[in-house]
């Protein structure tokens, strides 16, 4: 069903290389699933699942590593709290345009999913549908807890030695996010206003043993958006559902594109 995947270094989108990775379908008329990585991710730590995605659902899938990312480029010495706004407003709208991608299905994972509803809720552009799984809505005492375990387990264990597979300069990247974070005006962040904005259908899924959320993300979604959606919750699984429960993420995604 579908024909080729490959890398690629974009030109220079928004002051930096981009680099993605595209798998097209036969199906012309499917609408394309564009991937928006966790705070610490890349095209490289998705792994096969979005190919995964495009052979059960047979639609385009276009996955992407943000600047400061994988092999990207960085376009800024540090983040501010305003980081996932302007990754949502200015720069994903300009590789939407460049690649021509109209009415996509955003999957966002974590930071990605928090990225997706900004999008979808402020721009002018439409949106199919929005795949969020282990969003962040508001700043919980969980998700600074967990940051403040990852920034221990990048300083004296082994997250270091694995964010070095993914990416060019694990460091910066690494100190880019969790500073953002752990910065006390952090504390005050949440995207709830733009959530009443949203009228696309939706897909929330998060596993009850997420280190960074709880089910309280999901609740505020589901009490603001004015889009139908469904939920998928899993049980004894944490942060990276489809990684740690993959057939029944991906059954969930068929299901839910099936019926859009």
């Amino acid at each position: 069903m579908l024909i080729k995947s490959k890398l690629f270094k974009t030109e220079i989108i928004s002051g930096g290389e981009i680099e993605y990775k595209y798998i097209s379908s036969h199906n012309k008329d499917s609408p394309t699933i564009v991937f928006l990585h966790e705070g610490l991710g890349s095209i490289s730590t998705w792994k096969t699942f979005p190919t995964l995605v495009a052979e059960a659902t047979n639609c385009s899938v276009f996955v992407y590593s943000r600047h400061g990312y994988g092999g990207s480029s960085f376009t800024k010495r540090k983040f501010d709290k305003s980081y996932m706004h302007h990754e949502a407003l200015e720069i994903l709208p300009a590789i939407l345009d460049n690649f021509e991608i109209k009415r996509p299905i955003l999957y966002g994972h974590s930071d990605g999913a928090s990225i997706a509803l900004i999008h979808a809720g402020a721009m002018d552009t439409e949106v199919s549908a929005i795949i969020a799984e282990a969003p962040h809505v508001f700043v919980e005492n969980i998700s600074i807890e967990g940051i403040r375990t990852a920034k221990s387990a990048f300083e004296v264990g082994n997250l270091k030695n694995s964010l070095t597979k993914h990416h060019a300069n694990p460091d910066k990247t690494f100190q880019n996010w969790s500073n953002a974070w752990l910065n006390p005006k952090f504390l005050r962040w949440e995207i709830k206003d733009y959530l009443k904005n949203i009228h696309c259908p939706l897909l929330l899924i998060q596993g009850t043993e997420d280190a960074y959320g709880t089910l309280k993300q999901l609740e505020s979604i589901e009490e603001n958006v004015n889009g139908s959606f469904k939920k998928l919750v899993l049980e004894k699984t944490g942060h990276s559902p489809h990684k740690e429960a993959s057939r029944q993420v991906l059954l969930a995604i068929k299901n839910f594109i099936s019926q859009l």
